[in-house]
């Protein structure tokens, strides 16, 4: 209550999944009659089951939600327009426009996406009122596509792990592929300028700028400043001074959760079938850890 700061970002990729904990933290800052304006980030499945905990922390003060959504195929297109699809990532936006929360979406591209994938992404994203954000899949330490995808890696360059380059095999030639990529972020950008797109988005390129946060405002005036398909291609072709460290195992099904650990936590008891790892060795390795290139000092 006694910093200055205005805004709150809830640290917690996937905030209330366990809702009594957000009535809890909820509670402790009513009585503390703390104010501000809070930001999180969830899962869309986590938001249509605990409704009622983010709709009171709307109440409380909550502003902005990030969603990660799954990108809509040709057939959720088609429901979508019909209002009438099953889909959880489109039940959930409209549980969060219920509640009144601004959400800015997410999209993971895949590396498997053709021509036709973008084109129904791009028509998808057009159609509704929400910030839509596109990525590309990116296997990263401490995720199961670390261990499941690391293989299939075509490149450990530590610059290209930047969630705007592939580095996993594309369907489409990495060229074509980039430039769908940056085809599909130029239209959801444009969405977002002139009159009608300023007026979606007023509210929270406004509230932003009143705090001299303009970062948002120049990313969309300055876009081609910092897309370009040509030079995101052209960047694989550098020579690698980090490379990411491989891990030092694999798995073709999903991992167990202690398989993800960045740092493993050592041995706690003498008897293995306490030990959180099962009695298999404990990796201590920093897995991904940039290396430098042979000669580099």
């Amino acid at each position: 209550r006694s910093i200055a700061e205005p805004n709150v970002f809830i640290v917690d990729d996937v905030a209330f999944i366990h809702p009594e904990h957000g009535f809890e933290i909820g509670h402790e800052l009513e009585k503390r009659k703390v104010k501000k304006a809070y930001y999180l980030e969830t899962r869309t499945d986590v938001l249509c089951r605990n409704r009622e905990v983010f709709e009171y922390w709307r109440r409380l003060g909550l502003e902005y939600m990030f969603l990660g959504l799954e990108a809509i195929d040709e057939d959720a297109l088609k429901l979508h327009r019909k209002r009438s699809s099953p889909d959880i990532n489109l039940k959930a936006l409209e549980v969060a426009r219920e509640i009144g929360v601004t959400v800015a979406i997410n999209l993971i591209a895949d590396p498997s996406w053709d021509e036709r994938r973008f084109d129904v992404v791009r028509q998808w994203a057009l159609e509704i009122p929400e910030i839509v954000h596109i990525t590309v899949a990116t296997p990263y330490p401490g995720t199961e596509t670390w261990l499941t995808e690391s293989r299939k890696l075509t490149t450990l360059d530590y610059r290209l792990f930047d969630i705007q380059h592939a580095v996993l095999p594309t369907r489409l030639p990495l060229d074509r592929f980039y430039q769908e990529l940056v085809k599909t972020q130029a239209v959801i950008n444009r969405k977002h300028l002139g009159w009608q797109g300023l007026k979606d988005v007023a509210r929270l390129a406004a509230g932003l700028a009143v705090k001299g946060q303009t970062n948002f405002l120049r990313m969309l005036w300055k876009f081609n400043s910092v897309y370009n398909a040509d030079r995101q291609y052209a960047d694989h072709f550098r020579e690698a001074r980090y490379q990411m460290r491989p891990p030092s195992f694999h798995m073709d099904s999903r991992p167990r959760g202690e398989a993800l650990y960045i740092h493993n936590p050592r041995a706690r008891a003498a008897d293995d079938s306490t030990h959180p790892t099962n009695g298999r060795p404990v990796r201590t390795e920093m897995a991904g850890e940039p290396m430098e290139r042979s000669g580099d000092t």
